[in-house]
This record gives C-alpha cells, structure tokens and sequence, in this order.
C-alpha cells in the first residue's frame, strides 16, 4: 500500500510517499479500514512543517475516512462496508474533557491516515454520515468537531442568537453553516472581498473587511444595537482575542481554539471581567460529541465545503495551497 512519511521533521521537502507491506487481519476489538481521504487542518501543517516537533518516520494526519475491510473478534458496532471516519483523540470516548496534549492524536502523537489501509480499534472511528463522500466525511473529524462543540457542546447555542467567525478557513466556515442551520445570526470577518462575497452566499447575514476596519469588534457591537454577539469563534489567538471581548455581549462566550497569530500576547482581562463573558479554550472534542454531531448532520442535510482535492502523492502541494491562504472551506486528500 502506499504511505506517507515526513522521513526527516521540519519541512515540506521531508514528505515522502512510498510502498509498505499492508496490514494484515484485525484482532480481536479492531477493524481494517481502506482509507480514501483526509484533509488538512492547521494542526497538520505545524507538524508536516516541524513547528510542532514529532519523530522521525511519522505518518501524518489526523483526519481519515473510508470503508470497513474486516472487523475482529467481539466488533459489533462496526461491519464490512461500513463508511467511517476517525477520531481525534481516540481514547476519549465521552464525557468532560480529559486530554490537555497531543500524545495520542493520529498524525501527531501516533501515526495518522496519510496512508491507504490501517488496523486499529474500533473505538477509534465512528460512522461516516450518511450521503457523504469520504473527502466530506474526513472533514468532520477535526475542523467539523471543533465547530460543533465551541457552538453546540460547550456554548449552548439557541436560534436567534448572534455568532461572529474569523476568516474562512474550515472551522470557521463550519461554524457559519452549523450556526445558519440552527436559527442564528451570523457576523463573519475577513480579510478578501472575494471571499467576503462568497461568505454571503453561504448565509452570512453580515460581513466585515478586518483590513478595512480593523477595529471589527467595534462593528460588532454597532451591528447588534451595542449589544454585542452570544459567541465569538476566536481562531487567531492572541492577535485577534481583543478585538473578540470588545465584539462579544455581556455574559457572551468566546470559544479559544487557534492561535494562528502566536501563542500568548497581551490580553484586556479587565474588560472581559466586565463583561463577565466566558473565555473556553478547547480542542476538538470526544468521539461521543462527534457522534451527536454527525446524526445533527444528518438531520440538518449540511453537507462541507471543500476548496480542492489533491492526490496523497501531491500532499506537500495541498499543504502549500494551505500556506497561501487562498483557499474558502477545506482541503482534502482523496486517494
């Protein structure tokens, strides 16, 4: 089968696809999947790039989906044919958060889906939705998850209720279509006027230019007669988190889940005092939260958007696709 081995950390020239022997029967509690998908979340570039340091001979990527080929002794939740996709942190299969690294996430910790078949245990995936493509299924299990539990799981959203995205990359563009889907109103930023047209199209009720007005939270505040947004998807980090407090209501939530513009700077604790809002860090979530999620999919009829597909022998070209910032939705590998 083929794989693919960042064969050196640090950098997109170490990416080496190969042949490997494939593997062979399941055991007991475990499945054999024949992947046909991935797709790319920040996370992976940061390790495909050596910014996140991991061993020499990974296989990257956390994202996976495709067909059951065999199930083991005592797997019931899963047969052959089955269309499934992986979780993020395998062991944490429900309940409170309980991961604070990245030890056990595919592609990071162990080795990830940048590969065409794989035997681990079935707790490790979940179904696929049904109706979807295996490159839409591959984009749940990271950028899908963490929308779904910064909205859903831990900011309890309602219809009516007003949420601000930053930028268009796929957790945001995922929060715009699971926020639309759920009565809310939506206030998306960004940095292009093409894309901001194309926000539009996928529901937005209001955008705004961050070059033009870099001072958005303020906007924010206008646009919702001063009193501001219930939630605030906060994906650049220390850059953008005080431009968030200013947009965000009193009493709002701000879930933290990138840090696209460093890892700390100085943050305005005092006004978010003040507006006594909830400021959640969180990374993706449980394979239970992922399950709830796809059967919402499913109801909801939501289906991703996905900017482009490469080959898995061309992924050093889809993570530079990704560098560029070009791309609206996801990046996926089909293969």
């Amino acid at each position: 089968m083929q794989v693919v081995n960042l064969k050196a950390p640090g950098g997109l020239d170490k990416l080496e696809l190969h042949e490997v022997e494939a593997p062979g029967e399941p055991g007991p509690g475990e499945v054999r999947v024949r992947l046909h998908a991935s797709s790319l979340n920040f996370h992976d570039y940061i390790v495909a790039t050596g910014m996140s340091p991991t061993e020499q001979g990974r296989i990257p990527m956390s994202d996976g989906a495709g067909v059951v080929e065999a199930v083991g002794k005592g797997v019931e939740a899963f047969a052959v044919g089955d269309a499934v996709v992986s979780t993020f942190f395998p062991h944490w299969l429900e309940g409170p958060a309980r991961v604070a690294d990245f030890k056990t996430v595919p592609g990071d910790g162990v080795d990830g889906y940048a590969r065409e078949q794989v035997v681990r245990p079935a707790h490790w995936f979940t179904h696929s939705p049904k109706g979807y493509s295996h490159a839409e299924a591959a984009t749940l299990t990271t950028a899908g998850l963490t929308a779904w539990r910064a909205l859903v799981v831990d900011g309890g959203l309602k219809a009516g209720d007003t949420v601000v995205t930053l930028g268009t990359g796929g957790v945001s563009i995922f929060a715009v279509q699971l926020a639309k889907a759920m009565g809310a109103r939506v206030i998306a930023t960004s940095s292009s006027d093409e894309k901001i047209a194309r926000l539009r199209e996928l529901g937005a009720d209001y955008t705004i230019n961050y070059r033009d007005e870099p001072e958005w939270g303020k906007r924010v505040q206008a646009l919702t007669d001063g009193q501001g947004a219930e939630h605030v998807i906060e994906v650049g980090g220390p850059g953008t988190l005080p431009q968030s407090i200013d947009a965000v209501s009193i009493a709002g939530h701000i879930s933290l889940i990138g840090v696209l513009t460093g890892r700390g700077g100085e943050i305005p604790t005092a006004k978010l005092m003040a507006k006594q809002a909830k400021l959640q860090g969180l990374i993706v979530g449980s394979r239970r939260h992922q399950m709830e999620m796809i059967r919402a999919l499913e109801t909801m009829r939501l289906k991703p958007v996905i900017d482009r597909s490469f080959a898995l022998g061309e992924i050093a070209d889809a993570f530079r696709h990704q560098e560029s910032g070009k791309h609206f939705g996801k990046i996926c590998l089909e293969f």
